[in-house]
């Protein structure tokens, strides 16, 4: 991470900015964001000492910007979280100093595919390499950024786990490795050799997220579902079974890796077939 990190360059960031996201091992995506927002909001003050701001000032800011660029609600809470990343962690202050007035998170239920949709995007597959990533994303509920940073060291087939690392909020953990999907891999590892990471590209180094995002498209084609499916709708999908087997929510939010139960309990509202199982008062009633 540290490598790709640098290729992002420090210019028109404030002092630091760069490289505490770095020291903090924020992931790729996440330092991305956060240079871009903080620069737009320096460029935004660029006659003004950042540390003079006032909090009313960028709240000032966030506002324009919704009503002259109409951002998204999750776009709002990243530029805010940029902002606050600089006056708490760079410049040390403290985390109540910097008060933004957030929205509430729109919540919307994830897409997600049926168990039947996702044998069938398997069984259309055909490709092993293109195989192994689709059932790994579904076998450990895998983020792509996840399935990315896969080493073979990761795959521990002792304890059929898949151990993930750095990922999300700088946390390890570990998920389930499907039997299915081992025995896959290991023709998969004596016929593409890989040297470092689990999957690489071409020329070796990390698989690419523009690629993986394919894979699911063209599978998605031949498979003849319709449904607008992303990497992330097999981590989805791969909870909402769990859920419907009658996995304790709890071990769900250690495999998934969220931070909050809160976050994990949207799949309860996803699963239909958990609430099909409820037997309706109504019919214990002799009502005749």
């Amino acid at each position: 991470m540290q490598s790709s990190s640098k290729q992002i360059r420090s210019n028109g960031l404030p002092p630091g900015y760069l490289e505490k996201l770095i020291q903090k091992r924020y992931s790729q995506n996440t330092i991305k964001t956060y240079v871009s927002y903080m620069r737009s909001f320096k460029e935004e003050f660029s006659e003004r000492k950042l540390d003079s701001i006032t909090t009313q000032e960028i709240n000032k800011y966030i506002l324009e910007l919704i009503r002259t660029r109409a951002i998204s609600i999750s776009q709002q809470n990243q530029r805010i979280n940029a902002i606050k990343f600089y006056y708490e962690k760079v410049l040390g202050r403290k985390r109540m100093y910097y008060n933004v007035n957030r929205p509430k998170k729109e919540k919307r239920m994830p897409g997600i595919l049926a168990v039947e949709e996702v044998e069938l995007l398997l069984k259309h597959c055909n490709n092993l390499k293109h195989k192994c990533i689709l059932m790994a994303l579904y076998s450990g509920g895998l983020r792509r950024s996840e399935l990315i940073n896969l080493k073979i060291s990761d795959i521990d087939s002792q304890r059929m786990l898949i151990r993930i690392t750095n990922s999300k909020g700088n946390k390890d953990r570990n998920t389930l490795l499907s039997e299915k999907l081992l025995k896959l891999l290991r023709d998969y590892y004596r016929y593409h050799k890989p040297k470092c990471w689990l999957f690489e590209g071409q020329g070796g180094g990390q698989y690419s997220a523009t690629s993986i995002a394919n894979i699911l498209r063209k599978a998605l084609k031949k498979a003849r579902i319709e449904k607008n499916a992303t990497p992330h709708t097999l981590r989805h999908s791969f909870a909402t079974h769990l859920l419907e087997q009658g996995i304790n929510l709890r071990y769900i939010q250690e495999l998934l890796g969220h931070s909050s139960i809160k976050t994990t309990e949207i799949y309860t509202h996803v699963s239909s077939k958990q609430l099909s199982k409820i037997k309706n008062p109504l019919d214990n009633l002799n009502t005749e």
